[in-house]
């Protein structure tokens, strides 16, 4: 298991951009895959993006691809999502996810596949 922190929410005008952070505690960040989804008010959470363990390999939900850039910095123990062009439909409380103890280089987009969340960072947008 390993301890998720977001950051980086926020209220912002359409159009704007907004760099989310992850910061994990734990010895197994490296040795993890990594996702992050979102909540809409009165909606299930989706899937929104996602990065593998050696960070080589990465996959976005077609709502945001284009728009959004995950990435890792395994010497900070820290996931980023980057998103450009922000909607009013991106507002949500975004919720970083990760998968322990894994070998494989592979990226994971079911809620399902992932051990540890974060609490969420709430994201708003204004149009």
């Amino acid at each position: 298991q390993v301890q998720l922190v977001e950051s980086g929410g926020g209220l912002v005008q359409a159009g704007g951009s907004l760099r989310l952070s992850c910061a994990a505690a734990g010895r197994t960040f490296s040795s993890s895959a990594l996702g992050w989804f979102r909540q809409a008010p009165g909606k299930d959470r989706e899937f929104v993006a996602a990065i593998t363990r050696t960070g080589f390999y990465r996959y976005y939900a077609d709502s945001v691809k284009g728009r959004a850039t995950i990435s890792r910095d395994n010497a900070k123990n820290t996931v980023y999502l980057q998103m450009n062009s922000l909607k009013p439909e991106d507002t949500a409380v975004y919720f970083c996810a990760a998968r322990t103890n894994i070998t494989s280089d592979a990226y994971y987009v079911r809620e399902s596949d992932y051990h540890s969340w974060g609490q969420g960072t709430q994201v708003t947008v204004s149009s």
